[in-house]
């Protein structure tokens, strides 16, 4: 049996979920959620528990197993919690930072122009110009990860100088750059 999928998800108070057939649907404080399952898996709430069970014991309804429970239990966080994702504009670059303006992110990341970055439904962005963080948050994990790797490759981080928009904790590897003027022929 699947280590995860036989794991049963408490469900935290204030959060309520509704199984219709292979759809569920999660509200909680910070919003509600719908997401529809594999009919091959059974989902049943027990005592503030969901158990997430399954049919048979081939391949592929193993992997479902563990990835249902997985998407359910990111489904309760999220309403319950939330979700958020930090990026950072490296120090080293300068003239570039990120500014809000209404929902909508504005980014300067040395083009001859700034770049506008829509804020999706369900998403909110906050920005510090001291730190120059960039923080995505909202209720939808796979949202929130989305959108923080679409906001990253405006302008990766290069690996000489390491300018661009990193997750904070990201290691950057660093190349050397030109060996400088050695060898033959140098003066």
């Amino acid at each position: 049996m699947s280590r995860i999928g036989k794991m049963p998800i408490t469900v935290p108070k204030g959060v309520d979920i509704k199984v219709d057939g292979a759809t569920v649907t999660v509200k909680g404080p910070k919003g509600e959620l719908k997401r529809s399952f594999d009919p091959r898996m059974t989902i049943k709430i027990e005592g503030g528990k969901v158990n997430i069970g399954r049919g048979s014991d081939e391949r592929d309804e193993r992997s479902l197993h563990g990835l249902t429970r997985s998407l359910l239990n990111n489904m309760v966080v999220g309403v319950s919690e939330g979700f958020n994702k930090v990026l950072e504009i490296t120090q080293d670059s300068v003239g570039y930072r990120a500014e809000l303006k209404g929902k909508d992110l504005e980014l300067f990341l040395g083009f001859s122009h700034s770049v506008n970055f829509p804020a999706p439904a369900g998403i909110s962005f906050a920005s510090d110009a001291k730190t120059r963080r960039i923080t995505v948050s909202g209720i939808d994990k796979e949202l929130v990860g989305e959108t923080a790797a679409l906001i990253r490759k405006l302008r990766p981080p290069e690996p000489y100088k390491g300018k661009g928009i990193k997750y904070v904790g990201e290691v950057i590897r660093r190349k050397a750059g030109k060996a400088g003027k050695t060898g033959k022929g140098a003066k």
